[in-house]
């Protein structure tokens, strides 16, 4: 299984970045999609996930109501919409997956397939 996470970039504060995981050698019918970023000197943290089968979300308090997960089933893509950007939010974003049932979907140990990551950075 690979991952590969684009859409990264500069954006000043309260602008808008769509970023993109797009997984190939499997299907991903069954397994849970996530994003999670990593800011400089930070440990690696949830942002969202998504479960392929049936749709549900789940975001952190500190995206929600910002950004939105989605998926493309035929294209086996997952999208991360990040509207209302703050400078908090400049991070290594991680795409990841996991074919793991009934685990706990926020912490790293979950997924077993990571992307490469896309920097994002918001200007003040």
């Amino acid at each position: 299984v690979q991952l590969q996470a684009s859409g990264g970039g500069l954006v000043q504060a309260g602008g808008s970045l769509r970023l993109s995981c797009a997984a190939s050698g499997r299907t991903f019918s069954s397994y849970v999609m996530a994003w999670f970023r990593q800011a400089p000197g930070k440990e690696r943290e949830f942002v969202s996930r998504i479960r392929w089968s049936g749709g549900s979300t789940y975001y952190a308090d500190s995206v929600k109501g910002r950004f939105t997960i989605s998926g493309d089933n035929a294209k086996n893509t997952v999208y991360l919409q990040m509207n209302s950007l703050k400078p908090e939010d400049t991070a290594v974003y991680y795409c990841a997956a996991s074919t793991r049932i009934n685990s706990i979907y926020t912490l790293t140990g979950a997924y077993s397939f990571w992307g490469q990551g896309t920097l994002v950075t918001v200007s003040s």
